[in-house]
């Protein structure tokens, strides 16, 4: 995979080079370019930012040094299949694991990284003729800018590629893989200070165990995300709703 951020901080993205994502790159299962937008402006202040049309508070960033910087990442070799740009906003759509998982299938994702009030809509629009675009929020608050929001995006996205993690079999069971929130997890010793280790962990009946664990999920999610575990009932519902039309 290779992905493209392009921002007025790129040195952001430095956190990105540690861990499991550093050592994709340099396993070569990941190309990470970042991009400095100030090098695509034309005076000599490098500006990136205007005041809005219409009037208001803040500044927006100015389309032109945004489409020179995509075009840029365009001219540069990449995979043949159109890549995606991805804008973090609070007005997008919410990134979830599936949005994660959908992404990692993709061969090149593009990153643009806002500031001030935004960018100004006409990027956007202008982006649809050469990127899938893609708006996406990590949540119901602002930032001071998408940057440490493309970093969680980028995290969430690569640890799915085949090869970024040790064990691949622990994707199976992480919150959100199936709709709920992951089990509690347990590590020895089975008594630490004065707390114990659920007993039947320490049976060895893995039936049992993965009874339990299951049981953990439902009661968590419905605890602390109801949302999720409503999303859940219903699902179930409707695959048994089916399975019975299916047999009559």
């Amino acid at each position: 995979m290779r992905i493209d951020a392009v921002s007025i901080f790129p040195e952001f993205f430095d956190v990105l080079d540690l861990s499991l994502i550093g050592k994709a790159q340099r396993d070569g299962l990941l190309e990470l370019r970042r991009h400095q937008l100030r090098d695509f402006t034309t005076d000599r202040h490098r500006t990136v930012d205007d005041t809005p049309t219409g009037g208001g508070a803040g500044m927006v960033m100015k389309p032109e040094p945004w489409a020179l910087a995509l075009e840029n990442v365009l001219a540069a070799p990449s995979p043949a299949e159109r890549p995606v740009l991805i804008i973090p906003t609070p007005a997008g759509d919410v990134f979830t694991q599936r949005t994660a998982e959908e992404l990692a299938a993709r061969e090149h994702l593009v990153f643009a990284a806002g500031r001030y009030e935004g960018i100004d809509q006409r990027v956007t629009d202008w982006a649809q003729e050469h990127f899938d675009v893609l708006p996406l929020s990590i949540g119901d608050y602002v930032l001071n800018g998408g940057e440490a929001a493309i970093i969680v995006m980028v995290e969430a996205i690569t640890r799915l590629l085949p090869g970024v993690l040790g064990n691949p079999e622990s994707l199976d069971e992480e919150s959100h893989a199936d709709g709920l929130l992951e089990y509690p997890v347990y590590t020895k010793p089975a008594v630490w200070r004065g707390h114990e280790v659920p007993e039947i962990l320490l049976s060895g009946n893995h039936a049992k165990i993965d009874e339990h664990r299951r049981q953990e999920q439902l009661l968590r999610t419905r605890r602390i995300r109801p949302d999720l575990y409503a999303k859940h009932i219903v699902a179930q519902e409707e695959a048994a709703r089916r399975a019975d039309e299916a047999q009559g």
